[in-house]
């Protein structure tokens, strides 16, 4: 375990504590002072150390080794049970007889916290054209423009020397069969960028011996304009 923020003591600054009273023969009141904490907690360590060794040094963790009330797998098995009859959380904490907090917990730790994860997932369907060149999908993508260090480097955010540069636009095309891509980054989204960069698609399959049948895009302005 990790020591938490407000720790005085880590297991090494807890064995130099025991070394000053067992090697060096520090008082443990003294020991205790040189490290900050009351003496009560050097006699804890001291004590730790003498009944385990340099294993009792290191942190424990605060889980309780019983808990009375905590759920039998008899009652663990009853509440799956109910939830997977779609009874809500706070009916089944009435009929249990417990806290909505302990019934929450566990059906969180079953993935079953909503009801809707007790519905089988919905298969996803895909399509995907018979050949290559039947169907070209085409998107844009807009970036901002980078010109230099940003604040989140400099921590500086008086000063931003990407304000008002301007946009880039990346044009996209893939191919629905093969999925073979085609991307340019042009100044805009215009219908002269649109035309520029399709007969460039067009060209770039044709190297690849692919003739284009189809366009798909939902960028329609720049397309209706061409």
């Amino acid at each position: 375990m990790n020591s938490h923020k407000h720790a005085r003591l880590t297991p090494k600054g807890r064995a130099l504590l025991v070394g000053r009273v067992l090697d060096e023969g520090w008082t443990v009141a003294a020991a205790s002072q040189a490290a900050g904490v009351s003496k009560r907690t050097g006699f804890k360590w001291l004590a730790r150390f003498k009944a385990q060794g340099a294993v009792g040094l290191a942190d424990r963790s605060s889980r309780p080794l019983r808990c009375p009330r905590a759920l039998t797998m008899h009652e663990q098995g009853e509440l799956e049970g109910l939830r997977r009859q779609r009874w809500p959380l706070w009916r089944i904490a009435m009929q249990a007889g417990r806290g909505m907090t302990t019934v929450s917990r566990f059906m969180k730790r079953l993935g079953l916290s909503r009801l809707k994860s007790l519905e089988p997932p919905v298969p996803v369907v895909r399509y995907e054209r018979a050949a290559a060149g039947e169907l070209l999908h085409i998107d844009i993508k807009k970036l901002g423009r980078i010109d230099g260090i940003g604040h989140r480097i400099t921590g500086d955010r008086t000063k931003n020397h990407n304000r008002g540069i301007g946009w880039d636009m990346v044009h996209l095309a893939i191919d629905d069969h093969s999925r073979v891509s085609f991307a340019q980054v042009l100044p805009d989204e215009a219908a002269v960028s649109c035309v520029q960069f399709l007969r460039q698609a067009v060209a770039y399959y044709a190297s690849l011996d692919v003739r284009i049948e189809r366009v798909m895009t939902d960028n329609g302005t720049g397309y209706k304009n061409t």
